[in-house]
């Protein structure tokens, strides 16, 4: 009976698995995102935009939409993470430090973040246009310790950095510092944040690591789907706050995602393509705020 009873709730547990992955695939393209009501169309796409409605009607909310492109502007920037004879998106290499990394004149972007925040689990859902790049996704914190290429055919290059907190490599601060530092071809850094905690001490250090080189930056706040409404906008205004009071370089607009869901997914790549100069929006907000930094 016990066991007739666990196989029940495996089969259970696999249908739910299997529904899980069938909405992922759904909310993957801006083409399966055409079929959806307006209301759950701006839920997908531009997350923080529904948060303005639990706000107090008299705060300021200019930095909710600094970067604010229509949805034919994303269907456009989509194209450049679909794979093409002609525009191969893959993995490239990996290196442990400076020494070894590529010599690339391309764009870059890369990505740093907190043990278990996710990052992986984000790049995965950029790329998931092309299935068969390989983003090793694991449950282990502290999985990644390289900095980790993933080429875009010729128009940028993506860095998945080792994450810090928790089983970072020891030399965490060097390989990093020293990639802040040197790569000249790097044009914007994305720095993680758990959405379900919000700003740590330990990511102050990254923090600190931008401002110190003057690297330009965005907060990520990632696992949106996992945290109440309530307790996720506390955190963005707290983050909003250090923004304001404690960064220079950081681009003031947070960008919320979620891996599992594709939220904010489409709206992060058109400011990919945007900021590695591979997409041009007529966008007077970002334009005043890229000549300020």
């Amino acid at each position: 009976m016990l066991c007739t009873e666990r196989i029940r709730r495996i089969l259970q547990s696999s249908s739910l698995q299997i529904a899980a992955c069938r909405n992922i695939k759904r909310y993957a393209s801006c083409q399966e995102l055409t079929q959806l009501q307006a209301r759950k169309l701006n839920r997908v796409v531009f997350p923080l935009k529904e948060l303005e409605n639990y706000l107090n009607p008299n705060m300021v909310k200019t930095d909710f939409c600094i970067f604010d492109p229509s949805f034919d502007d994303i269907k456009r920037a989509e194209e450049l993470f679909k794979q093409s004879s002609r525009h191969e998106i893959d993995y490239f290499t990996s290196a442990v430090r400076m020494a070894h990394a590529p010599l690339l004149s391309q764009p870059e972007v890369c990505f740093i973040g907190r043990s278990n925040v996710g990052k992986s689990s984000l790049i995965k859902a950029l790329f998931s246009l092309v299935p068969g790049v390989e983003v090793r996704v694991s449950k282990t914190p502290g999985h990644t310790k390289k900095m980790n290429f993933f080429k875009v055919g010729k128009s940028f290059t993506l860095v998945d950095m080792p994450g810090y907190g928790y089983r970072a490599p020891e030399d965490f601060v060097e390989m990093v510092e020293a990639y802040l530092e040197t790569r000249e071809n790097l044009k914007k850094t994305f720095l993680l944040l758990d959405g379900c905690v919000g700003i740590q001490k330990t990511d102050v250090i990254a923090v600190d690591m931008c401002e110190e080189y003057g690297i330009p930056y965005a907060f990520v706040v990632t696992k949106i789907d996992r945290v109440p409404k309530g307790e996720l906008l506390k955190h963005l205004l707290q983050i909003q706050d250090f923004v304001k009071k404690k960064t220079q370089s950081c681009f003031p607009q947070l960008f919320l995602v979620s891996s599992l869901y594709f939220y904010g997914i489409h709206l992060l790549r058109c400011f990919i393509a945007h900021v590695t100069g591979n997409f041009h929006l007529l966008n007077t907000a970002v334009q005043q705020q890229e000549s300020q930094e």
